[in-house]
């Protein structure tokens, strides 16, 4: 999740095992440890943008890796605390702060390498956006209850919160998937594999992507903690197959490479910019809620396939996404292009 999201978990959890006394401490050891799984955002290479995507969230986010990045952020803090708490307390806090990070990145869409080495594969629940305010909200109330007043019910009470919001998101994922199979049959498809995750904030309005045969189809809905699902129509793009579409490209090239890669870490979703034949996007994320426009992917000079791709973002906050988004958000009607 955001930076914010991930340092508050930190803070809470290391608040929850803290004496009276050592509540402040905590605090600012968990936040900081918690934070620091995301630094592997700093591997990077000018000469190599895909890199960066490979790397982040991968073995800084691994359950077998807590051990070490707590270890990292106790001689880290180390100094700052050495007149207060002895090391052992200071790396408590900080295999506290830092233990969740993974597992809270795990349980959005984005993917994370949770199990690496074991598993190469990275795991996305899909059952939190990657930015939930009401999500970091509970957990910011928790962390500043329990600084004043220097106790740990408030944070084991935002613990409680979080994990009973994370059940209620996986409850409303499973609903959407759901209506996506019921909408497939209806349609008289077959579900090769897909994708169901929350719109940008909520866990209500979510973004349904699967595959029959060789299209995508990108559609919307709307899952109601108390009233009925809302199910509402999209579009569908041709799947992106590179052994046909770029067949007469040497696969030895940097070019080829880098867009196998980028499948990869698309999970295979991944479709050719409808505007721009030039960029190949990640289909499951769209700044439109039923749109195929990516938010992120890689320009390909196909002039020069001997040189890398250029990971970009292409971030659209137009009125028209945004009242879709919230005509979804709230249940309303969508108007007919």
């Amino acid at each position: 999740m955001d930076i914010l999201t991930q340092g508050l978990l930190g803070a809470t959890l290391a608040q929850s095992q803290a004496k009276q006394e050592h509540i402040r401490h905590a605090t600012i050891i968990g936040f900081a440890s918690g934070l620091l799984a995301d630094a592997d955002v700093l591997i990077q290479s000018s000469s190599d943008p895909m890199l960066t995507i490979e790397f982040h969230r991968h073995f800084t986010h691994s359950i077998f890796f807590i051990p070490f990045g707590a270890l990292i952020a106790s001689l880290l803090l180390w100094v700052f605390f050495r007149n207060r708490l002895k090391f052992k307390q200071v790396y408590l806090f900080s295999l506290l702060g830092y233990s969740l990070s993974g597992f809270l990145d795990a349980c959005t869409s984005y993917g994370t390498h949770l199990f690496w080495p074991l598993m190469q594969e990275r795991l996305s629940f899909n059952i939190i956006s990657i930015i939930d305010p009401v999500f970091t909200l509970a957990l910011l109330i928790a962390v500043i209850l329990s600084l004043r007043r220097k106790v740990f019910a408030p944070a084991r009470m935002g613990l409680l919160f979080a994990g009973l919001y994370m059940l209620v998101g996986w409850t409303q994922h499973e609903r959407a998937a759901d209506v996506m199979q019921d909408i497939a049959s209806q349609r008289g498809h077959v579900i090769e594999r897909g994708v169901i995750k929350p719109t940008l904030g909520n866990l209500l309005a979510w973004r349904s992507v699967y595959q029959h045969k060789d299209r995508l189809y990108i559609d919307g809905v709307r899952v109601g903690l108390l009233a009925e699902n809302k199910f509402y129509q999209g579009t569908s793009v041709e799947l992106f197959k590179p052994e046909i579409d770029f067949q007469y490209m040497p696969k030895e090239l940097a070019l080829y490479q880098d867009i196998l890669r980028f499948i990869r870490f698309s999970d295979g979703y991944v479709a050719i910019h409808p505007e721009t034949p030039h960029i190949l996007g990640d289909i499951r994320y769209s700044n439109k809620p039923l749109g195929v426009k990516p938010i992120w992917g890689i320009e390909m000079d196909l002039r020069n396939p001997q040189y890398h791709a250029k990971y970009k973002f292409y971030r659209d906050l137009s009125k028209e996404n945004r009242k879709q988004y919230f005509d979804m958000l709230f249940g309303r009607d969508l108007k007919s292009d």
